[in-house]
């Protein structure tokens, strides 16, 4: 919390999140740009910002990418809601809300949480039907996770598991998980009401994969970072997964961590 709360306090800090506020994805150059600081101050910045998990990094070829993180303003968020007058609690939660909002790039999502538990016992949340069903509300993934094997789907709780043609691309116990993603099915053309020529359509974007890294970061909290990516500009999957993600990985932590489900149904 003190660090997350020293990065804030400083202006230039801020102004670097709300370069990425406004176009997240960014590489050094870029914001070098588009502020007006030197490379020096800016990276000096970046790295303050990075180890308070405000912001996190990908890679695009040799470019380092930028993007923000809305887990610690969740966790701060969630710490001291009920603990400070209305208007304070007011102030938090609009920019909780507006990093929430943000979007990743426009080829991929980035998210990063970190979660007190085990790596095991994360990785048991990842890859058990019965664990995922507790913070997916009864939908998600089930497979051997071996890879090159499928990885099957079921969209409610009393459905069947679908084989959408996913599969299993790394699979290292504790460590890290990767798959890819399915594709447009008639059954959600069936449940959003979408016509023919419009799943036809959507059916043509590019598949894309999501991968779970898992790493420890102290002695009882574990490093989650989900990248979802592969996507096409402008993608309406990325669109979907950029809202689902966030409420999915909130409920998994609160789940590891103090055994509840919060619904995401009103």
């Amino acid at each position: 919390m003190d660090a997350i709360f020293k990065a804030l306090a400083d202006p230039s800090r801020r102004q670097l999140l709300d370069a990425l506020n406004l176009r997240n994805g960014q590489s050094l150059r870029e914001l070098c740009a588009e502020l007006d600081m030197s490379r020096q101050a800016v990276t000096k910045h970046l790295a303050v910002l990075e180890s308070a998990g405000l912001v996190t990094t990908s890679r695009r070829g040799r470019e380092k990418l930028h993007h923000l993180n809305a887990a610690p303003i969740n966790d701060i968020a969630e710490r001291w809601i009920d603990r400070y007058d209305r208007g304070r609690a007011r102030a938090l939660a609009d920019l909780k809300r507006a990093l929430e909002d943000t979007p990743m790039s426009d080829t991929q999502f980035v998210y990063v949480t970190y979660i007190k538990t085990t790596p095991d016992k994360l990785w048991q949340a990842l890859t058990e039907p019965a664990f995922i069903s507790r913070y997916m509300e009864g939908t998600g993934p089930d497979s051997d996770w071996k890879v090159g094997s499928p990885v099957r789907w079921r969209m409610d709780a009393n459905g069947e598991f679908q084989d959408w043609d996913q599969r299993v691309l790394e699979a290292e116990p504790g460590q890290r998980l990767s798959y890819t993603w399915h594709n447009y099915q008639p059954e959600m053309a069936e449940w959003f009401g979408w016509s023919e020529e419009k799943l036809a359509e959507l059916r043509k974007e590019k598949r894309s994969k999501v991968t779970f890294e898992i790493e420890q970061a102290g002695k009882d909290t574990v490093k989650l970072t989900v990248v979802h990516d592969d996507f096409e500009p402008d993608s309406e999957m990325l669109k979907a997964v950029s809202g689902g993600w966030p409420a999915i990985l909130s409920n998994l932590k609160t789940v590891l961590e103090l055994d509840e489900t919060l619904s995401t149904q009103s």
